[in-house]
């Protein structure tokens, strides 16, 4: 009997141990709801209906993105699910998705749903849940607030940052200028306009002659356009989502308005507003930006740019690649699939968080050279530079140095 004995205890031996490694991988694998050994469901929000539907085109790239990574093997050997749904830019229909994200669709994380007034509606909800509300699309400053909202992070450079490097270049080029704003009355809207307020100082109450709101209900701010006119504005800062926008740059050629133009950076697309206002009725619009434009003949031999185009023709091929909404989705879907390659096996929400607040020096191939991402458990805006550029011909031309411009939160 003793080396039947023998046998059976090497046997025994053998499935201990065997137990024991089965048991130190499940171990190091660690999962919340949403994620499985085959499977990563994200979720999202976006207006692909409603006044701000030109913004759609962001989560059609991020969900061709998904597909081209999904065909590479996916993420660690999983599969991105990415569940999108549509609020039409109305903030009681984002909190209804977002539930609906959470709750029934039970996702790992709600990524890069659009809009300050939807975010905000959200934010409370998210952060009670625990359910990470990463990358918003949206640069109010409020996404950078860890200590009260750790579970929200922005990924775009903040409004206040954007309007602050405007004053800045008013004072300096312009400082007899006479200001008017036309802005969303929203907090997307009073965030920019709080920025130029900042950047201005104390000469903000003398320079600006005129703050002038409207509602993404009006049809039409052509009226807004006429009264910030006869103010004798000479510099118009215009603080509008695209179809506003769009409206904007045509009533001022209509009505022969020709103020030094700033044109806040969500609405710097050739595609979206550009184009169909007119390139001649935008020539000298200022702007800024931080990710490359597709329309720029700089980046004609770059492999960044290569590698964005080659996408866009093999997932999107119905998707302007002269919009800038398509080069957002790509980077922004870029910075995601980074953060969760490195959570590994560990995916769960916290992680997912901890992970996003861990970025360092990382560059997407969308981003302007001298532009990185950095986050820290402290630090929740991945992404705080900007270059200003103006409009010539059929594209935006980029002009000074690339700007550090962090606003407080």
């Amino acid at each position: 009997m003793p080396a039947v004995t023998g046998k059976l205890a090497a046997a025994s031996l053998a499935l201990a141990l065997i137990a024991a490694s089965t048991s130190t991988a499940s171990a190091q694998k660690k999962y919340d709801t949403g994620a499985t050994d085959t499977e990563i469901k994200i979720g999202n929000i976006m207006p692909y209906s409603g006044p701000a539907s030109a913004y759609g085109i962001i989560g059609r790239t991020e969900a061709a993105y998904f597909k081209k990574i999904n065909d590479e093997g996916g993420i660690n050997g999983r599969k991105i699910n990415f569940i999108s749904y549509d609020d039409a830019y109305s903030p009681p229909k984002t909190v209804e998705q977002a539930r609906k994200l959470v709750e029934s669709d039970e996702v790992l994380l709600v990524f890069n749903s659009l809009g300050t007034p939807p975010n905000t509606a959200i934010q409370k909800y998210m952060n009670s849940k625990k359910v990470p509300q990463l990358f918003v699309a949206t640069g109010a400053t409020k996404w950078n607030d860890p200590q009260n909202f750790p579970w929200t992070m922005g990924w775009q450079p903040n409004y206040q940052s954007e309007t602050q490097i405007y004053a800045k270049y008013i004072l300096k080029e312009l400082p007899n200028a006479k200001i008017g704003v036309l802005y969303q009355n929203d907090d997307y809207g009073k965030d920019y306009l709080k920025g130029l307020k900042d950047g201005l100082g104390a000469k903000a109450a003398s320079m600006i002659v005129l703050e002038e709101s409207y509602e993404t209900s009006e049809p039409t701010i052509d009226n807004h356009i006429v009264k910030l006119k006869a103010t004798g504005a000479d510099v118009f800062i215009n603080i509008t989502t695209p179809k506003f926008a769009a409206q904007a740059i045509k009533k001022n050629a209509e009505i022969g308005w020709k103020p030094i133009h700033f044109l806040n950076n969500v609405s710097a697309s050739v595609g979206s507003v550009i184009k169909p206002a007119g390139f001649e009725n935008a020539q000298g619009i200022i702007s800024a930006a931080y990710l490359k434009d597709t329309t720029d003949a700089q980046w004609a031999n770059d492999a960044g740019m290569k590698a964005f185009l080659d996408f866009m023709t093999k997932y999107f091929p119905e998707g302007d690649k002269t919009d800038g909404g398509t080069i957002v989705g790509y980077g922004v879907a870029q910075t995601l699939v980074q953060v969760l390659k490195n959570c590994g096996d560990d995916l769960t929400r916290a992680n997912v968080m901890k992970q996003a607040a861990s970025l360092k020096d990382f560059r997407t191939e969308a981003l302007l050279p001298g532009i990185k991402i950095n986050t820290s458990a402290t630090d929740f805006a991945p992404i705080s530079s900007l270059q200003l550029q103006r409009f010539k011909g059929e594209r935006w031309e980029l002009f000074g140095d690339v700007i550090n411009a962090e606003a407080g939160g």
